[in-house]
């Protein structure tokens, strides 16, 4: 184990934040078992508790047209592609209904920036849910909001207070991809600013709406702007204390305009070990939030078991559905059941949370 993990570790055992150089350091490294036993004593020393959590929910994607052109993207349609949709209701409702009947508490919708779809839509939507479930709704991430505040001439915070009255619970951290303005002018030019996804978020909390926070890597930043990331989301979380969970995720290159465009360029696929070392630097870092994510749905249920070693303590939602990734060419599925046998295999039992990390359920049965 080299001096700066050696150092790592010191500054944990004594409750010493990082500094940016530490995390340059650290995203640098290669000692990936010093990383992860690093982590691993963090997350222990966060969650004492023996059990590590799973939730049961659903993506429910209510429109693929979108106008951002992401170069990352391999789901949406322009406005005028016969691929196009959007989903009625009564479609939405049947999911629903589905998610319900798996044992579910929680759907996650996301969409598009679909250019006619004005507030009422999701007023009306959102209203009609929570008229006929009992089911929480994480939905509408920051470029979303601030696609309504444009298209509805409205202030992000006068839309994000509309939709709570009209039932929105949480909001997810989609969106983020590398929070500086070099990556987002590659990857996604016509979406919501760096400082803009900042201060929905800011917005969001402060209003009391809890969210997570996401981190897609693996493409075209560098390994200092990983870092930059954090820091961005550290500082956030100090001022508003809002994020509930850090997810980061791995690009998946394939069918996208990003990967197309460089020649069949190889560099773009993240493998286990990048992953995982991201994973221990961003538990490592984000001191002041309480849960890391492992992302199956990117990586697999093996790698995402191990990320369960390397700081991670939740494995994140069995996904009933996802069409985002697998429009990239990865389709990992998972069963709730696999899940529980995957916490288990590690020696802890299995608690299925909602989405504030209240716990609801052991080794799939419900508590008392």
């Amino acid at each position: 184990m080299n001096s700066t993990i050696n150092r790592v570790i010191e500054n944990i055992c004594s409750q010493k934040r990082l500094s940016f150089e530490d995390g340059v350091n650290l995203i640098g490294s290669h000692d990936l078992i010093g990383l992860g036993t690093a982590a691993d004593r963090l997350c222990q020393k966060l969650h004492p508790e023996q059990y590590r959590t799973y939730v049961v929910d659903r993506n429910i994607n209510y429109t693929n047209v979108c106008t951002s052109g992401c170069t990352f993207c391999a789901f949406y349609r322009d406005n005028d592609h016969s691929d196009g949709y959007v989903l009625s209701k009564d479609e939405i409702f049947k999911k629903i209904e589905e998610t319900i009947s798996f044992g579910g508490t929680q759907i996650l919708m996301q969409g598009g920036l679909h250019p006619d779809l004005k507030i009422e839509f999701y007023i009306d939507l959102l209203t009609s849910i929570k008229e006929k479930f009992d089911i929480h709704i994480h939905s509408f991430s920051p470029p979303e909001i601030m696609h309504l505040s444009e298209l509805n001439d409205l202030s992000s915070k006068e839309i994000l207070a509309l939709l709570k009255n009209a039932g929105l619970d949480t909001i997810p951290g989609g969106g983020a991809e590398i929070l500086t303005d070099r990556c987002r002018g590659i990857l996604s030019p016509y979406k919501c600013s760096a400082d803009e996804w900042l201060r929905v978020m800011r917005e969001a909390h402060l209003s009391g709406i809890k969210s997570t926070a996401t981190m897609m890597f693996g493409h075209i930043e560098t390994l200092e702007e990983r870092i930059v990331h954090l820091e961005k989301i550290r500082q956030l979380q100090d001022d508003t204390g809002g994020f509930t969970a850090f997810i980061p995720w791995t690009f998946q290159p394939m069918n996208t305009a990003l990967f197309l465009s460089a020649e069949k360029m190889t560099g773009f696929k993240i493998g286990g070990f990048d992953y995982l070392r991201t994973v221990a630097v961003s538990r490592l870092f984000l001191d002041n939030i309480p849960n890391i994510q492992a992302s199956w749905v990117t990586q697999g249920s093996k790698i995402a078991q191990l990320a369960l070693k390397f700081g991670a303590n939740d494995l994140g939602s069995t996904m009933i559905e996802e069409n985002v990734v697998r429009a990239a060419g990865v389709d990992y599925r998972m069963s709730k059941e696999e899940m529980i046998s995957l916490i288990e295999d590690l020696g802890f039992e299995a608690m299925q949370r909602d989405c504030y990390y209240n716990i609801i359920s052991r080794n799939g049965k419900l508590t008392p």
